[in-house]
């Protein structure tokens, strides 16, 4: 990780002018796990004797984010009207270059760094710009591809960047109450928007700038350029070190549907097991979670592959699971209805290579009992439940009180499973072996049952079935996909088989924030590939119009 450009925090001493600079790093403070910026009861610092007395008010710039000014307001200090009517100021960091009027002496200063997101409705292509396009609008002489747009922030936003940018050029700027924001922008596409990082939700798809986002893992706080610091003087109460905290954020990767069999099972068996994964395996290590729908389970009896058969009992090799193994699986999806297709006994050892490999699994498993558990996990504070079922079978495909095989689809269990797996403080990801339509929008039994599944408090609902990727919704604040497409499969037969998705769900400090569409496009019979920028841009063209954005 680079080193972060100094932020040089002015002081004076007593009644004299600028005497010294401190340098601040927020490197020191983004890498450190501290509670995230949302309404936090203030801790009131003890005042050394040699300290100015405890200040009865606190005036707050205009730039100061929302989630700030909830922890000023637990402090307990009044709000003064204006900077020089007390001792107490939260206000952006003014450095010796920018200063043109010092303040009186403060001692104890304290500061933060606030990170900020560029953003656009989510059904939008674009995903990402450059800095000078950011400012080239701001400044009245737009550039990039969102020219000609204004940029839509809220009021304390403007404050904050207008101290950091000077004043935006005439209509250069959308100013709309923050509660409003997200719901303005989506009226009025293509929009784009900056907000706070603590202000990001489903419908919001973040923008990368300059290749930075701050939902990515590999996000560098040091050249990322939306972001303000804060000062608190003096240092009266604690405040947040950042608003984003790397040690509150986990990434999970959900996939589509995999079957090393047939084609893909000669291809590995001609260009080596790891030969699928070459373009797809590091973006899938990448995530803190990798969700893997394994639907064929291994066999050491397994004939050689033939990727012309019409038979449809299918099996893998047990040397196929190292592609899994590179493509760090953690989770194992149970639901695929071919996994009592080599018997019962090949079902249960590949279980214990599971269990063997510390990989969890659901949605299928020894028996009817173990098949209803859901996986637990846990990273970063955040806790994931994964729940799933097997809608249309076969019936000898069903696990049993007595034999292994999937789990049969009782929504009404699966509703209740749900709801207590949220009580306990887990946020439930559900997915679904549902009917196999070749067509990217879902029948109205379809939508239904993934609504209902929403509505009863998963985050995520998941279709693992679909051979074709679909359209997707977002309701009341849970991403729906009702099919992601194929990822380790060999069905080249049309375009819409070989496109497919991998969903990169965003988790922060418990809660599901956001999530971003990662496109691949399969090619001989086994091995996805990212998407060039003018595939991906027709592909989500084409499903964002079949979900009706």
């Amino acid at each position: 990780m680079g080193k972060n450009p100094a932020i040089c925090v002015c002081v004076l001493a007593g009644s004299l002018l600028l005497a010294a600079c401190q340098v601040f790093n927020p490197l020191e403070t983004t890498e450190t796990p501290t509670p995230a910026a949302t309404p936090v009861p203030a801790t009131i610092m003890p005042i050394p004797a040699t300290a100015i007395p405890m200040p009865a008010s606190i005036w707050v710039s205009p730039a100061v984010p929302e989630a700030l000014r909830q922890i000023v307001a637990s402090s307990g200090l009044a709000l003064a009207a204006a900077p020089d009517a007390t001792t107490a100021r939260l206000d952006v960091i003014i450095t010796q270059s920018s200063s043109n009027n010092p303040q009186p002496s403060i001692p104890n200063p304290q500061s933060t760094i606030w990170f900020y997101a560029l953003v656009t409705p989510f059904p939008t292509p674009t995903d990402g710009v450059q800095l000078a396009d950011i400012q080239n609008t701001w400044s009245g002489t737009p550039s990039g591809p969102f020219a000609g747009r204004p940029l839509w922030v809220d009021g304390a936003t403007l404050a904050a960047f207008s101290r950091l940018w000077g004043d935006p050029a005439a209509g250069a700027v959308l100013v709309v109450p923050a509660d409003q924001l997200v719901g303005s922008a989506w009226a009025e596409r293509p929009a784009w928007a900056i907000v706070p990082f603590e202000a990001l939700e489903p419908r919001w798809k973040v923008l990368s700038v300059d290749g930075q986002s701050p939902v990515h893992n590999d996000f560098d706080p040091a050249s990322y350029p939306l972001k303000i610091a804060f000062s608190l003087r003096p240092a009266v109460f604690n405040l947040p070190p950042t608003n984003r905290n790397p040690h509150k954020l986990t990434v999970l990767d959900m996939t589509g549907t995999t079957a090393l069999a047939r084609g893909i099972a000669d291809q590995m068996e001609k260009n080596g097991v790891l030969y699928p994964g070459k373009y797809v395996d590091s973006v899938l290590r990448s995530a803190d979670i990798t969700h893997i729908s394994n639907e064929v389970v291994f066999n050491p009896a397994c004939p050689t592959p033939d990727p012309w058969t019409l038979n449809r009992s299918f099996c893998s090799n047990p040397k196929y699971i190292a592609l899994l193994q590179d493509a760090g699986t953690d989770v194992v999806e149970l639901t695929g209805n071919h996994l009592m297709d080599s018997g019962q006994a090949n079902l249960l050892s590949t279980l214990e290579m599971y269990d063997r490999l510390g990989w969890k699994y659901y949605g299928g498993g020894r028996d009817l009992q173990d098949a209803r558990q859901p996986a637990l996990l846990e990273n970063n504070g955040n806790k994931l439940a994964f729940v799933g079922c097997d809608y249309p079978g076969p019936p000898h495909d069903w696990a049993t009180d007595t034999t292994p095989g999937s789990l049969p689809c009782n929504l009404d269990q699966l509703a209740q499973e749900i709801t207590t797996l949220r009580s306990q403080g887990y946020l439930p990801v559900m997915t679904f072996q549902y009917q196999e339509y070749y067509q990217p929008n879902p029948t109205p039994e379809e939508e239904a049952d993934f609504r209902r599944m929403a509505e009863d408090g998963a985050v995520i609902v998941s279709g693992s079935q679909g051979h074709e990727p679909a359209a997707m919704e977002i309701l009341n604040g849970a991403f729906i996909h009702y099919g992601l497409g194929n990822l380790f499969f060999d069905q080249m037969f049309s375009l819409p088989t070989r496109e497919l998705f991998i969903d990169r769900h965003v988790f922060y400090n418990g809660k599901y924030i956001n999530t971003e569409l990662l496109t691949f496009v399969d090619e001989n019979f086994s091995q996805p590939r990212p998407m060039t920028a003018l595939e991906r841009t027709q592909f989500l063209e084409k499903i964002f119009k079949v979900a009706g954005w």
